[in-house]
């Protein structure tokens, strides 16, 4: 009776899903762990803004899982309109930064507009498709292509590829889930091969068709724009089986290794701790996901049901390319490990995604309760 009382508190009262958040601190703490040994000099200033985004993060998590589904329901429009208000303003006031102008600068906040949408993207979406019937009619699917290119083409012009990439796959996936007719995928895909050449051409940077072509030639350009993906190689082949240690790589270490804090972190494990660490890793985000998938399947409001597929969908994404484009598998386009990566903004909208995902299930679980 005890263990269904304290299970009632902390799914009903916190809103708490304790196995996800177990999840979250573990592979954070890992992140965390990763960071510390490669700041330069042992600079703990680079630990000490990591453990704020942290206390951040959490904070935002502990509140977005307090917010009722019915108000992410109401407000998601203005949330959504909020989202591209912002974006239109890192195109006028944004503070560029290595050739691409993604940040907002307000006073001592330093924010990355782009990874808002990631959020407000899913939500309007999602709210769509709930208030019609399914499965989705030809005007409801291009309504909703339409606020998704909207911030996915401001974005793009940042540039910002990989994240433009992801808020379109955030949509794309909600539309999926929402029922979409197998003969509207098919064509939309083969609108999509046919696009890919005009998007090659008329969207895509020098530098990032550069990217393209680093993936088809063995060490293109070393030394030049393919030095971040060949050092990361080295990086991630020199760990072998059990790794150098911690603070032992010497990739990151000698600094041969740039990012090494932000996208190429998992180079950074995988030289310290070797295919054994790189397993472990793995593992933590497969039990993550499938917690979230069985949250997800055990919802019984439609709403809630995909706003947490959708999100989990994207996560799973987002751990595939990093890795990916890590190891060479996949052209570099700047998508974060989430969780893991060195970022406040990114960091802050993940664990804002997992306080959604424990409102979502915890609420529907609270309407169960009530009927027992």
């Amino acid at each position: 009776m005890k263990k269904k009382n304290l299970k009632y508190f902390i799914n009903s009262v916190l809103h708490i899903d304790i196995i996800l958040l177990i999840l979250i601190i573990l592979i954070s703490a890992l992140s965390l762990f990763i960071t510390w040994s490669i700041s330069e000099t042992y600079n703990y200033n680079l630990i000490k803004h990591k453990l704020v985004q942290f206390l951040i993060g959490f904070i935002i998590m502990i509140i977005a899982s307090q917010i009722p589904p019915n108000l992410y329901k109401k407000y998601s429009f203005i949330f959504y309109l909020f989202s591209i208000f912002l974006l239109i303003m890192v195109n006028f006031f944004g503070y560029k930064t290595k050739g691409a102008k993604r940040w907002l600068n307000i006073n001592f906040i330093k924010f990355q507009p782009s990874e808002i949408s990631k959020v407000s993207v899913p939500l309007i979406i999602t709210q769509i498709l709930n208030k019609n019937k399914y499965p989705i009619n030809i005007k409801i699917f291009f309504e909703t292509i339409i606020l998704i290119l909207i911030p996915a083409l401001l974005v793009a012009k940042e540039p910002d590829l990989g994240t433009a990439i992801l808020i379109s796959f955030s949509g794309l996936i909600m539309l999926f889930l929402g029922g979409l007719y197998w003969k509207v995928i098919i064509k939309s895909i083969i609108i999509f091969i046919i696009s890919i050449p005009f998007t090659w051409v008329l969207l895509l940077h020098d530098y990032q068709r550069e990217r393209m072509f680093m993936l088809t030639k063995s060490n293109y350009d070393a030394l030049g724009k393919g030095y971040h993906i060949f050092q990361s190689k080295i990086s991630i082949g020199s760990g072998g089986i059990l790794g150098k240690g911690w603070k032992n790589a010497t990739q990151a270490q000698l600094n041969f290794l740039p990012e090494k804090h932000t996208d190429f972190i998992f180079s950074v494990l995988a030289e310290e701790f070797g295919f054994i660490g790189i397993l472990l890793f793995i593992i933590l985000y497969m039990l993550l996901i499938i917690r979230g998938i069985y949250l997800s399947l055990n919802c019984k409001n439609i709403f809630n049901k995909m706003i947490i597929g959708g999100i989990i969908l994207v996560l799973f994404l987002c751990v595939f390319i990093n890795m990916s484009m890590v190891s060479g598998l996949l052209p570099i386009v700047g998508i974060p490990l989430p969780l893991v990566s060195y970022g406040g903004t990114s960091f802050v909208v993940v664990m804002t995604n997992f306080g959604i995902i424990m409102s979502m299930y915890t609420y529907d679980l609270k309407k169960k309760y009530k009927k027992i």
